[in-house]
Formats: C-alpha cells, sequence, structure tokens
C-alpha cells in the first residue's frame, strides 16, 4: 500500500520534536549569569564528603585560587569532610583504568544556561570519582576571572561556583560571587573571593 502525501514527513518531524524535548530537559535557557546570581539555597554540608574540583576554567587569576578557595572552605566548615583536589588526583593515579579526569570537564553549561541536572559526560566523570573517594556532592569551580567593575581602577576575582549530587547528578546550588578590589600582587585580591565563596557556601556557619 501506497503511503499518502505527506505521511512521509511524519516521523523525521516527531523525531526532531522528541530531540528537542529532551535536549530541554536538563536546563533552562538563562542569560549569562552575573555577580549575585544564585539558583537553589546551599544545603548543610556537615557531616558529608564534598568533593573539590580545580577550577576549570581561568582567565586572568593566578592558578593558586584552588589552594586559597581550600583554605577558606577548610577554615569555615572543618566539620566537613572535605576531599582538596590534590586528593582527587592522586586516587585517580592509585587507579589508571577508571575514565574519569579533574580537569577539563564539561562545564560550559553553566556558563550558558540555567542547570538543573547535569549529564554526561560530566555526570559520568563525577560518579566514578564519587564512588572511588567516597564523595556525596562535588564542588565545582566552574570559572575564575579577573574583572574591572566601572569606575574602580584594581580588579575583582569572579568565581562562579556550583554544588553538584555526585549520586544523582542534581544541581544543589549554583552561584556566582567576587571578591574585593585589589592590586593584582595583594593577597587579598585571591582571598577576598574565596571567603565569599565560604560565607555563601557555609551559610550556617559560625565564625
Amino acid at each position: 500500500m501506497k503511503a499518502r502525501k505527506g505521511q512521509a514527513k511524519v516521523a523525521p518531524v516527531l523525531a526532531l520534536a522528541l530531540l528537542v524535548v529532551s535536549v530541554g530537559c536538563g536546563s533552562r535557557t538563562a542569560p549569562p549569569p552575573e555577580p549575585g546570581t544564585s539558583q537553589g539555597i546551599p544545603p548543610d554540608l556537615r557531616g558529608r564528603t564534598v568533593m573539590v574540583f580545580p577550577v576549570q576554567q581561568l582567565a586572568g587569576v593566578p592558578a593558586q585560587v584552588d589552594d586559597e578557595l581550600m583554605f577558606a572552605l577548610r577554615s569555615r566548615a572543618s566539620e566537613v569532610q572535605w576531599v582538596p583536589p590534590q586528593e582527587l588526583d592522586r586516587a585517580l593515579e592509585r587507579s589508571p583504568s577508571l575514565q574519569s579526569r579533574t580537569r577539563g570537564l564539561a562545564v560550559g553549561q553553566f556558563l550558558q544556561a540555567e542547570v538543573l541536572r547535569v549529564g554526561d559526560p560530566l555526570f559520568g566523570d563525577l560518579y566514578r570519582l564519587a564512588a572511588l573517594v567516597g564523595g556525596e556532592a562535588a564542588l565545582l569551580p566552574v570559572r575564575a576571572e579577573l574583572m574591572r567593575n566601572p569606575g574602580e581602577t584594581d580588579p575583582r576575582v569572579r568565581l562562579t561556583m556550583a554544588l553538584v549530587d555526585a549520586r544523582s547528578g542534581r544541581v544543589a546550588w549554583f552561584g556566582v560571587m567576587e571578591g574585593d578590589p585589589h592590586p593584582l600582587d595583594d593577597p587579598r585580591l585571591l582571598a577576598s573571593a574565596a571567603d565569599a565563596v565560604s560565607r555563601t557556601l557555609l551559610w550556617y556557619a559560625d565564625r
């Protein structure tokens, strides 16, 4: 039996519609995140094991931002079991067959849309590492960049961060924070940005 005119086009059109729906399930299109952007409320992390990844994208910011961030987190919340980037790297070295990594992760989606749940390949990297080190959540420093606001002579460091449930891929919290303006050679330039992250993420911790 011959198909009626136009019937042969139904399947491709339907497939395209399903593709559009599936792509949109994990995120909602949004403008690029600005300072002060926040999605969700950071959960209480006390008693949990949190993997802290190295900054994925650096733009004019010294590489020691990873160390500053770990110092700020540990200083504010010692009751959290932090797994720093160096420990994650050592765990991967001991398990060379594990198909995972800590750098070059697929985090660009966080800069383009409001992400509700991450999928592969990012989820696979987080899930496998979590199984290796007993991690429950992953703190992803998506981007660290040097910014100069209008009217300011000195720059600031802007940090874009995401906290992801490593076992489900759900994004528990996302935020964009800036430190205070300081000269490039002033250690407070990085320290103030890392402190802004720790105060936001660990809002319940007493100083």
